[in-house]
């Protein structure tokens, strides 16, 4: 047991160099995921501005990861690309904060559509009419509709989003025919060109 200690304690000594970059770069990240888990209840601009803050003393103080640094480079990369969304959760309540919890959202909702239709994977209408389904689940999830509701949405904007409906249709059934025949489609293609 003493040899055993002896031993460690050699390593520890040894490795202790390789121990400050990694206790700087954990700090930063625990202190990004606490301003991200936002326990204090704080709105969207402010928790935008608390985690700038931490950002800008990671760029300039990067130096101190040591080894690590490369590392931070890439944190602050991905961080700025991902900027313009990263928030929207704050703002809008109810909104899934990360990519887990919207997944789960998509899950909830194929699971509806196979225990409503008893298949057992969810209908090819989801792919088709996918965006206003997911978009009704989560509205309806949040709050109900009354008729006066429903009666204030734009007449041309839902025609629209119809005919939208309808050609994306359109399209996964000419995808479907040109599967089951490439030729006889092709030609039927050509045919009307002509």
């Amino acid at each position: 047991m003493r040899k055993l200690k002896q031993i460690v304690s050699k390593g520890l000594e040894q490795t202790a160099s390789l121990f400050a970059p990694i206790t700087v770069a954990y700090n930063w990240i625990y202190k990004a995921a606490e301003i991200l888990d936002n326990e204090t209840g704080l709105d969207a601009i402010e928790v935008q501005r608390s985690f700038q803050t931490l950002l800008d003393l990671m760029s300039h103080e990067k130096n101190e990861a040591g080894t690590l640094e490369s590392g931070i480079t890439h944190f602050l990369k991905i961080t700025r690309s991902y900027w313009s969304g990263l928030f929207h959760c704050y703002e809008v309540e109810g909104l899934p904060r990360t990519n887990n919890d919207l997944e789960q959202v998509f899950g909830v909702l194929r699971h509806h559509q196979r225990r409503c239709t008893g298949r057992k994977v969810a209908p090819s209408s989801l792919v088709t009419r996918g965006t206003v389904q997911l978009a009704s689940a989560i509205a309806t999830a949040l709050h109900s509709f009354t008729a006066q509701d429903l009666a204030q949405v734009c007449v041309q904007t839902w025609q629209q989003l119809r005919s939208d409906l309808r050609q994306h249709q359109l399209n996964r059934i000419e995808q479907l025919r040109f599967r089951r025949n490439p030729e006889a489609y092709l030609a039927l293609e050509l045919f009307r060109l002509i």
